[in-house]
Parts: C-alpha cells; structure tokens; sequence
C-alpha cells in the first residue's frame, strides 16, 4: 500500500513537525510516525491536533485502560491496522491482556468484562453504528460514569473514528518497529 501523498520528506513537514515525528518515534520505538508526518503538512492543524488529542489519550481523566479498550475497539471496529497496532502496545503499558483483545473482537457481550466496561463498549458499537446512544443504554450508562467522563468518552470515539478516516483515506501504513525497539505491551502483539 502506497500512502497518499507519499511520505512527507523534512522540507515538507516544516522542522517541528518532523522533530514532533522524531520524538514520537522514539517514544513508541517507531521510524517516524507517517500519520504524523503527514498531518504536519498543515502545521497548525497538526499542532491543535496534538493539543486536542493529548488531552483525550494520554492526558484524558477516564482509566487507562479503558481508553485504550475504546481506542482497539474503534481500530477493530474500523479494520484500521495502523491504530490497533500502535495501541495494542500502549494497551499491554496500561493492563490490557491478550485475553482483553480477543474478547474485545468479540465485542462488549463477551464474557470477562466488568459492568463498566461492558457498558462502555456498547457506547463504542452504538456510536460507530449509530453516531448516536440511545436512551436505553445512555441511562446505565450515566449511571456508571460522571458527567464529564461521558463527555470524554463521546469525543474519544469520535477523535478514533476521525483518525481512522484519515489513516484510511491516505493508506497510512502501520509505523515500521526500530530493531532495537521493545516494549512491555509488544508480548500482546
């Protein structure tokens, strides 16, 4: 699969794009990140992007590891490679088991889940199927979760929705693994 447009070079990216990459890179044990790269192209979306986005994963106030349950949802959900990738390794940092993964292509009905979480990931079906939660799970679910975690769950669905439109949409390919690279969560590749 070839990216659309093809990966950005230095030039293209502007210098604080391509050192965001960089350190992007480095942190996920990654070559530069070519979803990076290719945002960066506008550099003040990029910018407001990484603002937004770092306030929902990692700097969000829902458990880790819930957040990263909705994102490999999304990502499963939208047969989006490049994110279930990524976070499948960001999973394993913040206790999602191999077990959780499989049970998560089950879906929110597979046995194993706490409450919570079940309820959660019927918000990701609803709102991937949807765009929308009915009344019928919005009440459990404002039961289970504060005013503002049900704002933060809302948007996190939708921010993986919209990224998994714009991997797909330029063919961004999973990030190539630096050699010398590992980390805790790549036992649940």
């Amino acid at each position: 699969m070839t990216s659309r447009p093809p990966a950005p070079r230095r030039r293209e990216t502007g210098t604080a794009g391509w050192l965001v990459s960089l350190l992007a890179g480095r942190v996920s044990g990654t070559e530069p990140p070519l979803l990076f790269r290719t945002m960066s192209l506008r550099p003040r979306l990029f910018r407001g992007w990484l603002r937004f986005a770092g306030r929902l994963m990692p700097g969000g106030r829902l458990p880790r590891r819930e957040t990263e349950l909705v994102i490999l949802r999304v990502a499963h959900l939208r047969s989006c490679a490049y994110e279930e990738e990524h976070h499948r390794r960001l999973a394993g940092r913040a206790g999602v088991t191999a077990a959780d993964i499989a049970r998560l292509e089950e879906g929110p009905d597979a046995p194993g889940w706490s409450e919570r979480e079940r309820l959660v990931l019927r918000a990701v079906d609803a709102l991937h199927d949807d765009q929308d939660i009915g009344d019928e799970l919005w009440e459990p679910l404002a039961r289970a979760l504060s005013p503002g975690d049900l704002v933060e769950l809302v948007l996190l669905v939708g921010h993986y929705e919209m990224l998994a439109t714009f991997i797909g949409t330029f063919r961004i390919p999973p990030d190539r693994r630096r050699s010398s690279a590992s980390s805790p969560g790549d036992a649940i590749r």
